[in-house]
Protein backbone atom coordinates (compact mmCIF):
# COMPACT_ATOMS: atom_id res chain seq x y z
CA UNK A 1 0.00 0.00 0.00
CA UNK A 2 1.18 3.86 -1.18
CA UNK A 3 1.40 6.51 2.02
CA UNK A 4 -1.86 7.94 0.58
CA UNK A 5 -3.69 4.41 0.96
CA UNK A 6 -2.58 4.55 4.88
CA UNK A 7 -3.67 7.98 4.81
CA UNK A 8 -6.93 7.50 3.33
CA UNK A 9 -7.92 4.64 5.83
CA UNK A 10 -7.17 7.25 9.07
CA UNK A 11 -9.54 9.78 7.89
CA UNK A 12 -11.98 7.12 6.76
CA UNK A 13 -11.61 5.52 10.24
CA UNK A 14 -11.43 8.51 11.96
CA UNK A 15 -8.43 7.03 13.43
CA UNK A 16 -6.06 10.10 15.37
CA UNK A 17 -2.50 8.32 14.28
CA UNK A 18 -0.55 5.91 12.12
CA UNK A 19 1.98 4.42 13.15
CA UNK A 20 5.08 2.75 10.83
CA UNK A 21 7.40 0.92 12.34
CA UNK A 22 9.73 -1.44 11.16
CA UNK A 23 8.72 -5.76 12.44
CA UNK A 24 5.18 -4.51 12.41
CA UNK A 25 2.04 -3.83 10.56
CA UNK A 26 0.97 0.04 10.26
CA UNK A 27 -1.20 0.50 13.03
CA UNK A 28 -4.08 3.57 13.44
CA UNK A 29 -5.04 4.61 16.77
CA UNK A 30 -8.80 4.80 17.37
CA UNK A 31 -10.38 6.04 20.80
CA UNK A 32 -6.61 5.99 22.49
CA UNK A 33 -6.21 2.17 20.60
CA UNK A 34 -4.05 0.86 18.29
CA UNK A 35 -4.68 -1.53 15.82
CA UNK A 36 -2.94 -3.17 12.72
CA UNK A 37 -4.20 -1.70 9.21
CA UNK A 38 -2.06 -4.17 7.35
CA UNK A 39 -1.00 -7.63 6.24
CA UNK A 40 2.16 -8.33 7.97
CA UNK A 41 4.94 -6.32 9.50
CA UNK A 42 6.75 -3.58 7.69
CA UNK A 43 9.90 -4.02 6.13
CA UNK A 44 12.57 -1.45 6.21
CA UNK A 45 12.69 -0.77 2.48
CA UNK A 46 8.70 -0.46 3.18
CA UNK A 47 9.27 2.38 5.99
CA UNK A 48 11.45 4.31 3.90
CA UNK A 49 9.51 4.04 0.94
CA UNK A 50 6.43 5.59 3.01
CA UNK A 51 8.26 7.96 4.79
CA UNK A 52 10.28 9.35 1.84
CA UNK A 53 7.09 9.93 -0.21
CA UNK A 54 6.16 12.48 2.09
CA UNK A 55 9.45 14.22 2.48
CA UNK A 56 11.15 16.72 -0.16
CA UNK A 57 14.65 16.64 -1.04
CA UNK A 58 15.69 19.19 1.71
CA UNK A 59 13.11 17.49 4.13
CA UNK A 60 15.28 13.93 3.41
CA UNK A 61 18.70 15.33 4.45
CA UNK A 62 17.81 17.06 7.09
CA UNK A 63 15.99 13.77 8.59
CA UNK A 64 18.93 11.40 7.22
CA UNK A 65 21.49 13.95 9.18
CA UNK A 66 19.31 14.69 12.58
CA UNK A 67 17.58 11.85 12.96
CA UNK A 68 14.51 12.58 13.56
CA UNK A 69 12.23 15.50 11.91
CA UNK A 70 8.61 17.11 12.31
CA UNK A 71 6.95 18.49 9.73
CA UNK A 72 3.04 18.87 8.09
CA UNK A 73 1.71 16.80 5.40
CA UNK A 74 -1.27 17.55 3.47
CA UNK A 75 -3.63 15.16 1.97
CA UNK A 76 -5.01 17.57 -0.89
CA UNK A 77 -7.68 19.44 0.52
CA UNK A 78 -9.36 16.58 3.18
CA UNK A 79 -6.64 16.86 5.70
CA UNK A 80 -3.27 17.65 7.28
CA UNK A 81 -1.31 15.47 9.14
CA UNK A 82 1.92 16.24 11.76
CA UNK A 83 4.47 14.11 11.24
CA UNK A 84 7.50 13.16 13.51
CA UNK A 85 9.74 10.94 11.36
CA UNK A 86 12.25 9.02 14.05
CA UNK A 87 14.80 6.22 13.46
CA UNK A 88 14.59 3.37 16.08
CA UNK A 89 16.92 0.40 16.33
CA UNK A 90 18.91 1.39 12.91
CA UNK A 91 15.76 1.82 11.39
CA UNK A 92 13.52 4.59 9.83
CA UNK A 93 9.87 4.82 11.58
CA UNK A 94 7.11 7.52 11.43
CA UNK A 95 4.45 8.89 13.64
CA UNK A 96 1.58 10.73 11.88
CA UNK A 97 -1.13 12.50 13.66
CA UNK A 98 -4.80 13.32 11.84
CA UNK A 99 -5.19 16.79 11.86
CA UNK A 100 -9.09 17.28 10.17
CA UNK A 101 -9.39 20.30 8.49
CA UNK A 102 -12.69 21.44 10.04
CA UNK A 103 -11.68 23.32 13.15
CA UNK A 104 -14.25 22.12 15.64
CA UNK A 105 -16.40 24.38 17.74
CA UNK A 106 -16.27 24.70 21.35
CA UNK A 107 -19.22 23.14 21.63
CA UNK A 108 -18.59 20.36 19.32
CA UNK A 109 -15.76 19.49 21.30
CA UNK A 110 -17.93 19.00 24.32
CA UNK A 111 -15.24 21.72 26.17
CA UNK A 112 -16.59 23.73 29.07
CA UNK A 113 -19.07 26.65 28.25
CA UNK A 114 -16.32 28.75 30.27
CA UNK A 115 -13.87 28.59 26.94
CA UNK A 116 -15.55 31.34 25.05
CA UNK A 117 -14.15 34.03 28.11
CA UNK A 118 -10.57 33.05 26.32
CA UNK A 119 -12.04 33.85 22.97
CA UNK A 120 -12.77 37.34 24.82
CA UNK A 121 -9.96 38.35 26.30
CA UNK A 122 -7.70 41.73 25.31
CA UNK A 123 -4.69 40.24 27.32
CA UNK A 124 -3.36 37.46 29.54
CA UNK A 125 -1.58 34.29 29.21
CA UNK A 126 -3.86 31.14 28.80
CA UNK A 127 -2.54 27.69 29.15
CA UNK A 128 -3.79 24.52 28.09
CA UNK A 129 -2.10 21.45 29.26
CA UNK A 130 -2.49 17.53 29.56
CA UNK A 131 -0.36 14.21 27.63
CA UNK A 132 0.38 14.02 24.12
CA UNK A 133 -2.44 12.89 22.23
CA UNK A 134 -5.30 14.29 24.73
CA UNK A 135 -6.45 17.43 22.71
CA UNK A 136 -4.75 20.34 23.51
CA UNK A 137 -3.69 21.58 20.39
CA UNK A 138 -7.58 21.01 19.02
CA UNK A 139 -8.67 23.17 21.98
CA UNK A 140 -6.86 25.87 21.15
CA UNK A 141 -7.13 25.57 17.80
CA UNK A 142 -11.38 25.93 18.62
CA UNK A 143 -10.61 29.03 21.04
CA UNK A 144 -8.48 30.60 18.53
CA UNK A 145 -10.17 30.27 15.31
CA UNK A 146 -13.65 31.72 17.50
CA UNK A 147 -11.25 34.87 18.18
CA UNK A 148 -10.52 34.37 14.38
CA UNK A 149 -13.92 34.36 13.67
CA UNK A 150 -15.58 37.46 15.99
CA UNK A 151 -12.93 39.80 16.18
CA UNK A 152 -10.47 42.08 13.88
CA UNK A 153 -7.61 40.95 15.39
CA UNK A 154 -3.96 39.84 14.31
CA UNK A 155 -3.09 36.75 15.41
CA UNK A 156 0.06 35.36 14.74
CA UNK A 157 1.12 31.87 15.36
CA UNK A 158 4.42 30.09 15.38
CA UNK A 159 4.29 26.22 15.50
CA UNK A 160 6.63 22.93 14.92
CA UNK A 161 4.88 22.10 12.51
CA UNK A 162 1.44 24.07 11.16
CA UNK A 163 -1.08 21.73 12.09
CA UNK A 164 -4.72 23.45 11.75
CA UNK A 165 -4.82 25.66 9.22
CA UNK A 166 -7.17 28.84 9.96
CA UNK A 167 -9.78 29.57 7.61
CA UNK A 168 -10.64 33.32 6.30
CA UNK A 169 -12.85 35.13 9.14
CA UNK A 170 -12.54 38.30 10.58
CA UNK A 171 -8.97 38.33 11.73
CA UNK A 172 -5.92 38.16 9.87
CA UNK A 173 -3.70 35.07 10.73
CA UNK A 174 -0.04 35.17 10.34
CA UNK A 175 0.84 31.15 10.93
CA UNK A 176 4.99 31.04 11.02
CA UNK A 177 6.38 27.33 10.80
CA UNK A 178 9.67 26.15 12.04
CA UNK A 179 12.14 25.56 9.68
CA UNK A 180 9.93 26.89 7.27
CA UNK A 181 9.57 30.70 8.25
CA UNK A 182 11.89 31.11 11.08
CA UNK A 183 15.11 29.05 12.01
CA UNK A 184 14.32 29.43 15.78
CA UNK A 185 11.92 29.66 19.08
CA UNK A 186 13.35 32.13 20.23
CA UNK A 187 14.21 34.20 17.27
CA UNK A 188 10.32 34.07 16.22
CA UNK A 189 9.25 34.81 19.50
CA UNK A 190 10.89 37.97 19.75
CA UNK A 191 10.30 38.97 16.31
CA UNK A 192 6.63 38.30 16.94
CA UNK A 193 6.45 41.83 19.28
CA UNK A 194 7.52 43.26 15.78
CA UNK A 195 4.57 42.50 14.18
CA UNK A 196 2.37 44.12 15.55
CA UNK A 197 0.22 41.18 16.80
CA UNK A 198 -3.12 41.20 19.20
CA UNK A 199 -2.60 37.35 19.75
CA UNK A 200 0.47 35.10 20.00
CA UNK A 201 0.39 31.18 19.83
CA UNK A 202 2.96 29.33 20.67
CA UNK A 203 2.35 26.08 19.69
CA UNK A 204 4.62 24.30 22.39
CA UNK A 205 6.35 25.37 25.33
CA UNK A 206 9.93 23.65 25.26
CA UNK A 207 12.16 24.68 27.07
CA UNK A 208 13.28 27.93 29.14
CA UNK A 209 13.53 30.32 26.48
CA UNK A 210 10.21 29.57 25.12
CA UNK A 211 8.35 29.92 28.61
CA UNK A 212 10.57 33.07 29.27
CA UNK A 213 9.07 34.47 25.67
CA UNK A 214 5.93 33.80 26.44
CA UNK A 215 5.17 35.26 29.60
CA UNK A 216 7.50 38.23 28.93
CA UNK A 217 4.90 38.80 25.25
CA UNK A 218 1.52 38.33 27.73
CA UNK A 219 2.97 40.93 29.92
CA UNK A 220 3.20 43.48 26.80
CA UNK A 221 -0.19 43.31 27.47
CA UNK A 222 -1.14 40.85 24.13
CA UNK A 223 -3.38 37.76 24.46
CA UNK A 224 -1.16 34.43 24.64
CA UNK A 225 -2.54 30.53 23.77
CA UNK A 226 0.42 28.01 24.69
CA UNK A 227 0.88 24.60 25.26
CA UNK A 228 2.40 22.13 27.99
CA UNK A 229 3.24 18.54 29.15
CA UNK A 230 1.69 18.49 32.17
CA UNK A 231 -1.25 16.83 34.25
CA UNK A 232 -2.73 19.75 36.25
CA UNK A 233 -3.28 23.37 37.08
CA UNK A 234 -0.94 23.42 39.97
CA UNK A 235 1.45 21.68 38.12
CA UNK A 236 2.01 23.69 35.24
CA UNK A 237 2.32 26.36 37.28
CA UNK A 238 5.76 24.44 39.10
CA UNK A 239 6.70 23.28 36.01
CA UNK A 240 7.12 26.83 34.61
CA UNK A 241 8.63 28.54 37.80
CA UNK A 242 11.06 25.51 37.85
CA UNK A 243 12.64 26.01 34.35
CA UNK A 244 14.19 29.14 36.13
CA UNK A 245 17.94 29.67 37.47
CA UNK A 246 16.39 30.41 41.82
CA UNK A 247 17.84 33.42 41.32
CA UNK A 248 14.45 34.93 38.76
CA UNK A 249 11.88 32.81 40.32
CA UNK A 250 10.82 35.62 42.80
CA UNK A 251 10.79 37.46 39.41
CA UNK A 252 9.01 35.14 37.20
CA UNK A 253 6.22 34.66 40.47
CA UNK A 254 5.13 37.70 40.32
CA UNK A 255 5.33 38.06 36.30
CA UNK A 256 3.19 34.92 36.49
CA UNK A 257 0.65 36.28 38.70
CA UNK A 258 -0.06 39.05 37.07
CA UNK A 259 -0.56 37.80 33.44
CA UNK A 260 -1.99 34.27 34.47
CA UNK A 261 -5.45 34.17 33.14
CA UNK A 262 -6.59 30.75 32.78
CA UNK A 263 -5.27 27.12 32.47
CA UNK A 264 -6.68 24.25 31.26
CA UNK A 265 -5.65 20.97 32.05
CA UNK A 266 -7.73 18.14 29.54
CA UNK A 267 -8.06 14.32 29.07
CA UNK A 268 -9.85 12.39 26.82
CA UNK A 269 -11.34 9.53 28.14
CA UNK A 270 -13.11 6.71 26.43
CA UNK A 271 -16.96 7.08 26.98
CA UNK A 272 -19.28 4.55 26.97
CA UNK A 273 -20.59 3.55 23.68
CA UNK A 274 -17.02 4.30 21.63
CA UNK A 275 -15.77 7.89 20.97
CA UNK A 276 -13.94 9.85 23.29
CA UNK A 277 -15.13 12.73 26.00
CA UNK A 278 -13.02 15.96 27.64
CA UNK A 279 -12.39 15.87 31.28
CA UNK A 280 -11.12 19.42 32.05
CA UNK A 281 -9.89 20.85 35.09
CA UNK A 282 -10.40 24.93 34.58
CA UNK A 283 -8.54 27.17 36.42
CA UNK A 284 -9.27 31.03 36.38
CA UNK A 285 -7.48 34.56 37.49
CA UNK A 286 -8.33 35.53 40.77
CA UNK A 287 -7.05 37.62 43.52
CA UNK A 288 -6.32 33.77 45.48
CA UNK A 289 -4.66 32.24 42.31
CA UNK A 290 -2.63 35.46 41.94
CA UNK A 291 -1.34 35.53 45.69
CA UNK A 292 -0.93 31.98 46.09
CA UNK A 293 1.46 32.42 42.58
CA UNK A 294 2.94 35.26 43.93
CA UNK A 295 4.14 33.68 47.49
CA UNK A 296 4.94 30.58 46.12
CA UNK A 297 2.14 28.51 47.51
CA UNK A 298 1.19 26.83 44.56
CA UNK A 299 -0.04 23.38 47.00
CA UNK A 300 -3.24 25.76 47.65
CA UNK A 301 -4.28 25.91 43.93
CA UNK A 302 -6.43 22.71 43.84
CA UNK A 303 -8.36 23.40 46.96
CA UNK A 304 -8.42 27.11 45.46
CA UNK A 305 -10.07 25.78 42.50
CA UNK A 306 -12.39 23.45 44.54
CA UNK A 307 -13.84 26.30 46.03
CA UNK A 308 -14.34 28.78 43.53
CA UNK A 309 -16.77 26.30 41.11
CA UNK A 310 -19.35 29.55 40.91
CA UNK A 311 -16.96 30.87 39.14
CA UNK A 312 -16.25 28.44 36.36
CA UNK A 313 -13.56 26.51 37.90
CA UNK A 314 -12.98 23.03 38.65
CA UNK A 315 -10.86 19.70 39.45
CA UNK A 316 -10.40 16.90 36.69
CA UNK A 317 -11.61 14.54 39.56
CA UNK A 318 -14.64 16.56 39.92
CA UNK A 319 -15.01 16.64 36.01
CA UNK A 320 -14.65 12.86 35.98
CA UNK A 321 -17.18 12.41 38.79
CA UNK A 322 -19.72 14.52 36.83
CA UNK A 323 -18.99 12.53 33.30
CA UNK A 324 -19.60 9.13 35.50
CA UNK A 325 -22.90 10.18 37.18
CA UNK A 326 -24.27 11.29 33.74
CA UNK A 327 -23.77 7.30 32.66
CA UNK A 328 -21.13 9.10 29.45
CA UNK A 329 -17.70 6.87 31.50
CA UNK A 330 -17.65 4.35 33.88
CA UNK A 331 -16.15 4.40 36.81
CA UNK A 332 -12.80 2.15 36.48
CA UNK A 333 -12.30 4.10 33.48
CA UNK A 334 -12.60 7.01 35.35
CA UNK A 335 -10.30 5.79 37.80
CA UNK A 336 -7.23 5.28 35.30
CA UNK A 337 -7.24 8.97 34.74
CA UNK A 338 -7.78 10.55 37.90
CA UNK A 339 -5.32 12.32 39.85
CA UNK A 340 -6.98 11.21 43.29
CA UNK A 341 -9.00 7.80 42.49
CA UNK A 342 -10.49 7.79 46.31
CA UNK A 343 -11.54 11.72 45.56
CA UNK A 344 -12.81 10.50 42.45
CA UNK A 345 -15.05 7.87 43.79
CA UNK A 346 -16.22 9.82 46.84
CA UNK A 347 -17.78 12.78 44.57
CA UNK A 348 -19.19 9.75 42.15
CA UNK A 349 -20.91 8.73 45.59
CA UNK A 350 -22.04 12.33 46.61
CA UNK A 351 -25.99 12.77 46.16
CA UNK A 352 -27.15 15.74 43.50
Amino acid sequence: MSIQEFLEIVVKEEASDLHLVVGMPAMIRIDGLLRPVSQGPLTPNDTENLVFELLSGEQKEMLLVNKELDFSFALGEVARFRVNAYFQKGYLSAALRLIPSYIRTIEELNLPKICHNFAKMRQGFILVAGPTGHGKSTTIASIVNEINQTRALHVVTIEDPIEYVYPKGKALVSQREMHLDTHSWEIALRSALREDPDVVLVGEMRDFETIAAAITIAETGHLVFATLHTNSASQSIDRMIDVFPETQQTQVKMQLAATLAGIISIRLVPAIGGGRLPATEILLASGAVSTAIREGKTHQIDNIIQTSGQTGMILLDASLAYLVRAGRVSLDVAKTYSIRPEELERLVGKSD
